[in-house]
């Protein structure tokens, strides 16, 4: 099966709450990898490859998990490049 990256953006009281801590936990068990970070301008920014379906997943649980903290989401879908090893938080 091929790869699938998504980029997903978070708007919201996203920074300084945890979100990326939990965002890691919800997370774990998946067949994906790739990486959350904080942006500068605010919005924590989530970036993934694996299985559409583990996307879909992956996607569902943060919003689940995180929903009091978000307020908008914007979601951007391509081919994966397979350049991610792991999960993990970027700093």
């Amino acid at each position: 099966m091929a790869l699938e990256r998504r980029r997903i953006l978070y708007s919201g009281n996203v920074q300084g709450v945890g979100f990326r801590w939990r965002t890691e936990s919800a997370l774990r068990g998946l067949p994906i990898a790739g990486y959350v970070k904080n942006l500068p301008d605010g919005r924590v920014e989530l970036v993934i490859e694996g299985p559409p379906t583990a996307n879909d997943e992956a996607a569902r649980r943060v919003r689940e998990a995180l929903a009091r903290y978000i307020t908008a989401e914007a979601q951007d879908v391509g081919t994966g490049t397979g350049e991610f090893v792991g999960f993990g938080i970027h700093r």
